[in-house]
Formats: C-alpha cells, structure tokens, sequence
C-alpha cells in the first residue's frame, strides 16, 4: 500500500490549512463531535473555497516579488 505524501505549501502542510479554516468557520467542535465525515455538502464546500482563495493568494504573493 502506497503511503500518502503531505502536500506544502510554505509553511503549512494541507492539514494545518484545512484546520485553520475549519476554526475560522467556528467548526472546530462540530468536527470533534462528528470528524470530517459528519460535516454537511455546505461547509466542505466552504473550507474548499477558502483553502482554494488562501493558496492562490500565496501563490499571487510569489510571482510579485520572485
């Protein structure tokens, strides 16, 4: 069985993204009562959304200033 590589981008693995977003969102609890899989289709979506918005921003910040 293959082992899963943790994705980076700068400082912070794909995991710590999701989670500062989740606490961002105020669903820190909710995923500690239910994990990932109890949350709704929404609010996947919403930390999709915003990992997406914080990794395209970091990499806009990248090619500013090579």
């Amino acid at each position: 069985m293959m082992s899963k590589k943790r994705k980076k981008t700068d400082d912070y693995t794909l995991l710590e993204l999701k989670l500062e977003t989740a606490r961002e969102l105020g669903l820190v609890e909710k995923i500690k009562e239910v994990g990932w899989a109890g949350l709704t289709a929404e609010e996947t979506g919403k930390i999709g959304g915003l990992i997406t918005r914080k990794i395209k921003a970091v990499n806009k910040k990248k090619l500013e200033y090579p």
